[in-house]
C-alpha cells in the first residue's frame, strides 16, 4: 500500500487552511454602503450566499487531465476604474482573479506618517498613499465586492521601495521584512468598514520582485502567509515548496515580434518593446504583441505539462492601456475555453490537495514548456 508523500500532506495541511479562511470572508450585507449590525432583523434580506466550489474542484479521474489554470494576478489593486472594468468582466468570463493589495492604499494621504517604510523616514513611499478618505472608502468597497465574489486579496506590501530607492526591498533582513508585513495588516485591520477576518491573506507579490526568499519567506510564515508569486521561471513549471512557502513563480515567454524572450509581466513586456516609454500611439500594437504572447504561454502549457499559468498585471494604463487592455482580451477569450479554469492561488492550492500524491508527482515530472 502506498502512503501519502510529505508534500501531500503539507497540500492538504495549506488546503485546509484555505478552505477555513475562505468560509470567513463572506463580508457583511450593506444598506447604501453602510454595513448591517450583525443582529440583523427578522425582516432584513438574508446575506449573500458564498459562490459554490467549481465543478473542476474534485479528484481527477485515472487518466484525466488537469484543467488548465490560469491566474490573473493584478499588482496595487487600488484603481476604482479598474476595479469597474475587472469585476463585471470576471463575472461574465466565469473567472476569478487575486488582487495583490498595496498596503498604503488605505491610508489617507494627511495620514502618510503613520507609515515608515524600513530604512526610510516616516511617510515616505515610492508609489504614493490611498487619497481620500472618500477614495479609501470606494477602494475599501470594491475589496468586499471582490471577496464577495469570490475573488482573492492578496499583499503587494507598501512603500514599493525597488533598486534605486534605497534601502530597496532587495536588501531587507527578516526583521525589516517583518517591520513591512506588521504594518500592512495593521493597515488592513484599522481600514474603516474592510472588515477582513484574520487569516484572509495568505500570499503576496514583493514590489518588483525583489527580495531574498531566506529573508522574506521567514517574515511571510510568521505572518500566516503560505504562498509566494514573486520567483520567476524560464519554464513553465507546477508550484514547489520553498522553505514552507508555495512559489507560483511567473514563467518567461518568447515575444515573437521581438524574437526575445521576457517574463510574463505587463512592465517587463513594456520595457522589452519600447524601454518603457510613453507611446500611446503604438497601443494598439503592443496590446497586439501581448495578446499573442499570453496565447504562446497558454497553448504551451495546455498542450504540455498543464502548469498553472501565472499572468502578472498591474491597475495601470501604461502606453495608453495598450497592457490593461491586452489583460482584459485575454481573460475574456481565455476563461471560455474548454478545460480551462480561470483561478486564485488558494484555489489552485486547494485543488491540489485533493489529488492523489502519485498523481501530482507525474505532473511535477513531465516536462517543463518553454514558450
Amino acid at each position: 500500500m502506498r502512503t501519502r508523500s510529505n508534500l501531500a500532506i503539507a497540500v492538504a495541511l495549506v488546503a485546509a487552511g484555505l478552505f477555513l479562511t475562505m468560509a470567513l470572508t463572506a463580508p457583511k450585507a450593506e444598506v447604501d454602503g453602510v454595513p448591517v449590525a450583525a443582529e440583523a432583523s427578522a425582516g432584513d434580506p438574508p446575506p449573500p450566499a458564498p459562490p459554490s466550489p467549481p465543478e473542476w474542484m474534485r479528484p481527477l479521474n485515472p487518466g484525466e487531465r488537469p484543467p488548465q489554470f490560469v491566474l490573473f494576478s493584478f499588482d496595487g489593486a487600488g484603481a476604482d476604474s479598474h476595479w469597474k472594468r475587472i469585476l463585471p468582466l470576471a463575472q461574465r468570463s466565469d473567472a476569478k482573479f487575486t488582487g495583490f493589495l498595496t498596503g498604503l492604499y488605505l491610508v489617507p494621504n494627511s495620514e502618510r506618517t503613520r507609515y515608515t517604510g524600513p530604512g526610510h523616514a516616516p511617510g515616505k513611499s515610492s508609489v504614493g498613499f490611498g487619497g481620500t478618505e472618500a477614495d479609501i472608502a470606494t477602494r475599501i468597497g470594491n475589496l468586499r465586492t471582490a471577496l464577495a465574489a469570490g475573488h482573492e486579496i492578496g499583499t503587494h506590501y507598501n512603500g514599493h521601495f525597488c533598486a534605486g530607492a534605497e534601502p530597496s526591498g532587495a536588501k531587507w533582513t527578516t526583521a525589516q521584512w517583518n517591520s513591512e508585513l506588521d504594518q500592512f495588516f495593521r493597515f488592513v485591520r484599522e481600514a474603516p468598514g474592510l472588515d477582513l477576518p484574520d487569516g484572509t491573506v495568505k500570499g503576496g507579490r514583493t514590489p518588483c520582485l525583489e527580495g531574498k526568499k531566506d529573508q522574506f519567506f521567514p517574515a511571510m510564515l510568521k505572518h500566516g502567509m503560505v504562498y509566494d508569486s514573486s520567483g520567476t521561471s524560464g519554464s513553465l513549471a507546477w508550484p514547489s515548496k520553498v522553505a514552507g512557502v508555495w512559489e507560483f513563480p511567473m514563467p518567461s515567454v518568447t515575444v515573437t515580434a521581438l524574437n526575445k524572450r521576457v517574463i510574463m509581466m505587463d512592465y517587463n513586456l513594456w520595457y522589452s518593446m519600447n524601454g518603457a516609454k510613453d507611446e500611446p500611439e503604438k497601443a494598439s500594437l503592443f496590446t497586439e504583441w501581448t495578446v499573442a504572447a499570453y496565447f504562446k504561454a497558454y497553448d504551451a502549457a495546455y498542450s504540455g505539462n498543464r502548469a498553472p499559468l501565472v499572468v502578472g498585471n498591474h491597475f495601470n494604463d501604461w502606453n495608453g492601456g495598450a497592457f490593461s487592455t491586452a489583460v482584459e482580451t485575454f481573460m475574456g477569450e481565455v476563461c471560455l475555453r474548454p478545460q480551462t479554469a480561470c483561478a486564485t492561488y488558494g484555489q489552485v492550492l486547494e485543488w491540489m490537495s485533493l489529488q492523489d500524491p502519485a498523481t501530482l508527482a507525474a505532473l511535477e515530472a513531465e516536462p517543463q514548456p518553454r514558450p
